[in-house]
Parts: C-alpha cells; structure tokens; sequence
C-alpha cells in the first residue's frame, strides 16, 4: 500500500445560462465530494454553464445572440462565483477544477475562454488553464490561450496537469505536461460519441467503441505515466432551455466520465447516462511501475535528437510579456486578495477606505 487518495469526476448537468442555478448545484456537489472523502473532484468541459451544442446548426445572426448569453453568463478567474466556490471547497476539503465560460479579464474586452479554474482544498484559487486553441467551429465562440496556459499545478495530492477535449490531440501540448511534471491529468469533454468516418462526424451515443476521447486518454495515461480523471458531460433532456431544444443537433452529452491507471486502464467508469460522481482510490505508487517501464522524460527518452521549445511570453494587447513578470504580477494580485478575504473586506470597501485615505 502506497499513497493512497480518492479522485472524482462530475457528472453532472449545469443550468444553461444560469449563474446562480449553476452555483447553487456546483456547491452541492463540492460538498458531497467531501462527504465521499474526495481529495480532488474534476467538473466538465464548460460546466458552468454552457457548451454550444447548437453549433453547426443555427444562423449567424441565431449563433451571436446564443454567444451573447453566453457572454453575460461567463464568470471571472476572481469573480463572486469562483469565491463563493472557493469557500464551499475550503469547508469540504476537496481541490476542484471546474470547467467554465471565463470572461476576459483586459478591461473593456468581453471575449470568453474555454476555461478550467483550479482551486486547492484550502480555498485558495491557484490559477486558470484557457484552451489553446477551440477545435473547429468553436473558434465563433472562444479566444485562444496562450503560454501561460501550458503549465501545471501544485497541489498537497502532486503536480496536476490538465487539458480540454481536442487539446488531447494537440502532440506537444501533452509533451508540455510530461516535462513540466504532471503526476495526475485531469481530462475536461463534452461527452462521449460514434465517429462516423471522419472526426467531424460525431453523434452523440452512451457507450461508442469507436469515440477517440477513449483511445487519447488512455494513451495520455501511458505516455506520461499519469492517473487520468476525465470528467464527461451529461445533459438531462429536462435541462435543455426550451428555446434550444430543436436547435442543440449537436449533442453528445451522453456522460462517459471515468478513472484510466497510468497503465491506460480503467478503474473506474465510463459511466453514461446518469447524473453521478464516478470516483476511485487510486495509488500514486502505481507511477512507479509505469516509470519503471517506460518513463517519456526519462530513460524512454532522447532530448540528444528530440527537444521541445515552450515560449516564456504571453501576447498582450501591448506586445508580448515575459511570463514570470506575470506570475510576479498575479502574486501580488492573489496576496492582495487574500488579504481581503481574511479580513472580510470587499473590493469596494477597499475602494472606499482608498478614498478615504486620499482625502484625509
């Protein structure tokens, strides 16, 4: 018996276009996460609280007026929503990532992320990860991360990495996470579905032998000696928002989430067509045996004759910006916020006792 922990995915249906319907559920099942003894508990590909299923299917001027709902139910990195959970996550002592609509934080700029916000079971939120790229049509809806995106986190469990959907298709992305460490990958989709020739023809079906989601998760697991916790979609048909439900032709939240071994197997899941937290205990010395074996960054490698260049900048609208003067930056940001959460002052308290100070 090694180190022994306990992973979760949620399964779960969010409210479309409902901040607060979406929060009050979120918490819930943070809090039976913790009822369970979950150490980390992983929600969906934007879980709160949208995915596009209509994509593909609507009009231009149909596809602006979804993506502006879309736009007023986005949340912030340190928004209201993203505290509140940090706070529900403190109290049942479960790291969360949440898949999320993430609102720009440039002044002035309204773009949204495919976003995932990683919070410690301390509350304390640690940071966000943005889609590098949105696969295909879904580039109408999101921006693009950039170098600060590629990174992993650490929490008490180990070093987490984590991508959304077809990031698992991007090859040096994976090897990105390999290098910078990950010890467990957290996995973010929209369900699970039959490929019908081609990658663009998908349709939505619990339980498809033929759904490359299976075969890269597996294959992420082995390559980068990692346990895998991915988190599927699962929408209800009583959740789909009733002016949606002759246009969300593109469906595929059918559920699907499960737990994959750094061997490529399951241990827990897929599950489908439930509403549910598939979880497992796993044992981080298991790696061991994985690394034993074939280690990517290691003994199984040649950085002789094949090296990776992963760039230090992030691209502002004022040039590029080298990332440890951001990291410097968003230190001092989340020393600040901190500070404010400890002694219970808002920001615009704090606006008010500036104020105060300026005039005195």
């Amino acid at each position: 018996m090694g180190k022994l922990i306990k992973v979760g995915a949620a399964q779960i249906s969010p409210h479309f276009f409902d901040k607060e319907g979406t929060l009050k559920k979120t918490c819930q099942y943070i809090e039976e996460g913790g009822r369970l003894g979950l150490d980390l508990l992983v929600f969906p590909e934007t879980y709160f609280c949208g995915y596009p299923f209509w994509r593909g299917s609507v009009s231009v001027r149909r596809s602006t007026e979804l993506m502006a709902r879309m736009i007023h139910s986005a949340i912030r990195l340190h928004g209201d929503e993203v505290e509140q959970m940090a706070k529900v996550a403190a109290k049942a002592n479960v790291n969360c990532v949440i898949g999320c609509n993430e609102l720009s934080d440039q002044p002035g700029s309204l773009t949204i992320y495919n976003s995932l916000v990683v919070i410690a079971r301390d509350g304390q939120i640690l940071g966000r990860h943005r889609k590098l790229m949105p696969t295909h049509s879904e580039r109408l809806y999101w921006g693009l991360g950039d170098a600060s995106d590629i990174r992993v986190f650490d929490l008490d469990i180990g070093r987490m990495g984590a991508a959304i959907c077809y990031e698992h298709h991007m090859t040096l992305l994976r090897a990105a996470l390999a290098i910078k460490g990950e010890e467990i990958h957290c996995a973010l989709w929209p369900g699970w579905w039959r490929v019908e020739g081609h990658l663009g023809a998908k349709v939505g079906q619990a339980g498809a032998e033929n759904c490359d989601l299976e075969s890269a998760i597996r294959q992420h697991a082995i390559e980068n000696g990692v346990f895998v916790v991915s988190s599927s979609w699962y929408l209800r048909p009583e959740d789909i928002p009733s002016d949606l439900q002759d246009e969300m032709k593109y469906n595929l939240a059918v559920g699907g989430s499960c737990i994959v071994s750094p061997a490529g197997l399951f241990l827990a899941g897929p599950v489908f067509e439930e509403e549910t937290i598939v979880y497992a205990e796993i044992d981080l010395e298991d790696r061991e045996l994985a690394k034993a074996y074939v280690d990517g960054i290691g003994h199984y490698s040649r950085p002789d004759l094949l090296t990776l260049d992963i760039r230090d900048e992030a691209w502002t609208q004022t040039g590029p910006e080298k990332l440890q003067q951001r990291s410097e930056e968003s230190s001092q940001a989340e020393r600040l916020l901190e500070t404010l959460q400890r002694y219970q002052i808002s920001p615009a308290e704090l606006e008010e006792i500036v104020r105060a100070s300026r005039d005195e």
